[in-house]
Parts: structure tokens; C-alpha cells; sequence
């Protein structure tokens, strides 16, 4: 009896052979979707490839499926990138695809017109959004490939145009499978970098096929999300990417792109010239006008203008000193007139003047004014008068009519 497998056994020996097959593990397949699921879970995209007379099964995991640039749809011609495989429980033969694109002038456009609508919608293309470049900057970031003729041709304007501008490349693959990813890198290292003041992101010239990854939707989101003006320069004039249309500016080329972003050093001196001659001519200008005034005053005009203005000085002092002294005298007058009246008033009011009419003071031993009602029999008291003093005994103290009787009183 002949020596058999088992199914499992058979299918993983053909899986083996295809993995093992160099050329069946980097596949390039051509061909139209159909059948496309996006699994809501996992993300695993599940897809049939097609042409006229045949298809294969393939199947896009969720971390190859997240880099997508664009949606894939029934009818849309592509490329993937991929190996074959045979999935063994169902022994079905079918792709893993690593990478994929929109093939052919219909599928690229009609993929293209999809991502910039959905991008278009969602405000990244707002003018609002777009930040102008810095008039002179001191350092530049530039995202391309370190060997690509678009690094030259922008290094050798930017020496042209404004040598004192450094410039700091991030080198990025700028076409095949790992481009879109080192792109992202590239504009988040530079926009990370505090030296760079603009970004510039740029290749050179080529096919709609090569110039396919700048319509990236995730290079698109990393060039939105830039603290920095970001300038996109890809391909020649008449080539238009997604990130043209997020880009703060968009140049043509990248000779236009290094020419937007520093200004022409001649043009400079040119400019700071006109403004030196204009200055120049706005100070000689000031002179002579002052120059014609000197001109029109002459010596003699100018000391009678002195001796005037010195001789009216003079009226307005003297004027100032007759008044200060007039207000003076009247001042002085016042307060003369305020010391009299209260002398005056004191001289009234003097005791001593009262007895040079005939008045007396009756006081005792010790000079103290005593009042009559006060006195007592037998004390001794002294009267004084204007000229002269006497002491004397009290006999009585009699009240006078009129005035209450004090019960006190005795006759001495």
C-alpha cells in the first residue's frame, strides 16, 4: 500500500515551497479588486485580485492596511506588493500584501479625487490654515534623498541667493515601499529640531507612478500637523500631489521652492542702497532749509531781536518789583494797624490805669486782690492806690443796699 499524508501535513509543505520560492516572495501583482472587505475588528483588509480570465484571493493585515495613502474599491486597478502564500486550514492559495497602489490613469485619479475630497472636507486645505515663510531665515529643513538632484539644485540657490541660510537635511527615501513611512520621519524630525524655521519637502521630477507616495494621506496629516511652515516642491510645474494642496506653500520645482524661502541677497543690497541714498538725500535736504534761515537773519537782526526781548524782560521785572513792594507796604500797613488796636484794647483793660482815677486795690500781706464781701473783722488788709500803698484793720463789713445781709457780719 502506498504511503500517504495528512492534509495538514500536505499543506504545509506547499506553503514551505511558496514562502521558500524567491520569486513568489516578492511579487508584484497587477490586477482589479473586487470583493473588498475591511474587517470591523481586526482591520484586516480581504480582497480578490482579477483579471480576465483568473483571480487570487489576497489579504492586507491591519498594520500594512493602516498605511494605505488611499481607500481601495471594486474596479480599481493596482499594484501589490507581496508574496504568495497558502493558507492551510482552508488550503486555499492566496497573497499577503505588503504595500499597494492605485494603477493606471483611472484608478490613480479616481483614488486621488477620493483622499483630496475626504482631506478637502475635513479643513486641511483652509487658507486660514496657511502660515506665510519667514522673511529671512537662518536655517532650512529639507526632506528628500541625500543623492537626489533636487538637493542640489536647491543647495546651489540658496548658496546663490542667501549664503548665510544653513541647511539641515533629513534624508528620506523618496519612491518605493519604506518612502511614505521615512517621509513621515523626516517632517516630524525636522518639525521636532528647534533650528529649522521653514521645512521644505521636495524630489525631483518622474512619473505619476514614482511621484504616487506624496499623495499619502499620512504624510499629508504629518505635514498639517507641523508647528513650521512647510513648502512642498515635488516633481515639475504641471504635477499636483495631496501634499501640494496641505503645504503652506506650493512651488513648482525645487529650485522655485529654494527660491521662495530665502530672499536674493542683491536685491537685499539694492533695496538697503536706495534706502541709504534716500536718507542721505532726505538730511541734505533738512540742512539747506535750515541753512536759508540762518541765510535770512542777519547780526544786526539778530541782536535787535535780543535787545528787544532783553528790554521787555526788563519792563515785566520792574513791573513784578513795584508790585511785590506795593503789596508789601500794604501788608505791613495791616498788620500795624491789627498791633494798635489790640494795645489799645490792652491798655483798657489795665488795673493799674483804673487807679490813677482815684481807684484802690484792696490786697493782702501777700499782694493778693481780695474782695470787700470777703473780709473779715480784725483783718489786716492794704489799700493800694496809683502813687501810694496804706495797711489797715477791718472794723465792719456793712453790705450795700440792695445786697443780701451776710449773717456773719459784725461791727468793729
Amino acid at each position: 500500500m502506498a504511503q500517504y499524508i495528512q492534509i495538514h501535513e500536505l499543506n504545509a509543505y506547499v506553503r514551505q515551497l511558496l514562502e521558500q520560492s524567491e520569486p513568489l516572495s516578492q511579487l508584484i501583482v497587477c490586477g482589479e479588486v473586487s470583493n473588498f472587505t475591511r474587517h470591523y475588528k481586526s482591520g484586516h483588509l480581504y480582497f480578490t485580485l482579477k483579471d480576465e480570465t483568473a483571480s487570487v484571493k489576497a489579504v492586507m493585515f491591519r498594520d500594512k492596511a493602516r498605511l494605505l495613502g488611499f481607500q481601495p474599491q471594486n474596479g480599481m486597478q493596482v499594484l501589490a506588493y507581496g508574496r504568495a502564500t497558502l493558507y492551510e486550514r482552508d488550503g486555499a492559495f492566496q497573497i499577503y500584501v505588503d504595500f499597494m497602489r492605485p494603477f493606471g490613469a483611472g484608478a490613480a485619479q479616481m483614488a486621488f479625487d477620493a483622499l483630496r475630497k475626504k482631506l478637502e472636507a475635513e479643513g486641511l486645505f483652509a487658507p486660514e490654515h496657511k502660515r506665510p515663510l519667514p522673511a529671512m531665515p537662518r536655517c532650512i529643513g529639507v526632506v528628500t534623498s541625500k543623492t537626489g538632484a533636487a538637493l542640489q539644485d536647491v543647495c546651489h540657490v540658496i548658496t546663490r541667493r542667501w549664503p548665510l541660510t544653513r541647511l539641515l537635511l533629513a534624508p528620506v527615501s523618496v519612491q518605493g515601499l519604506e518612502a511614505e513611512q521615512s517621509i513621515v520621519d523626516g517632517i516630524r524630525a525636522l518639525d521636532a529640531d528647534a533650528r529649522p524655521e521653514v521645512i521644505l519637502v521636495t524630489r525631483g521630477g518622474g512619473s505619476k507612478e514614482d511621484l504616487w507616495v506624496f499623495n499619502s494621506e499620512r504624510i499629508a496629516r504629518a505635514a498639517y500637523g507641523c508647528r513650521k511652515p512647510v513648502v512642498s516642491a515635488v516633481g515639475h510645474e504641471i504635477d499636483y500631489t495631496i501634499l501640494d494642496y496641505v503645504a503652506d506653500v506650493r512651488a513648482p520645482t525645487p529650485s522655485a521652492a529654494a527660491e521662495l524661502c530665502v530672499p536674493d541677497r542683491r536685491q537685499v543690497i539694492q533695496e538697503l542702497c536706495s534706502f541709504r541714498q534716500n536718507i542721505q538725500s532726505s538730511i541734505q535736504s533738512r540742512l539747506q532749509l535750515c541753512y536759508n534761515k540762518m541765510d535770512g537773519l542777519g547780526a544786526g537782526t539778530v541782536l535787535r531781536g535780543f535787545h528787544t526781548g532783553m528790554q521787555a524782560r526788563a519792563q515785566l521785572t520792574d513791573r513784578l518789583a513795584s508790585d511785590i513792594g506795593a503789596q508789601t507796604q500794604a501788608l505791613w500797613q495791616r498788620r500795624r494797624q491789627r498791633l494798635q488796636s489790640a494795645a489799645a484794647l490792652a491798655s483798657s483793660l489795665d488795673p493799674y490805669r483804673v487807679l490813677a482815677r482815684g481807684y484802690a486795690l484792696v490786697q493782702d500781706s501777700k499782694g493778693e486782690c481780695l474782695r470787700v464781701e470777703s473780709l473779715q473783722p480784725g483783718e489786716t488788709i492794704r489799700l493800694r492806690g496809683a502813687a501810694a500803698q496804706a495797711d489797715c484793720t477791718v472794723r465792719s463789713v456793712t453790705p450795700m443796699a440792695g445786697e443780701e445781709h451776710h449773717e456773719n457780719t459784725q461791727e468793729l
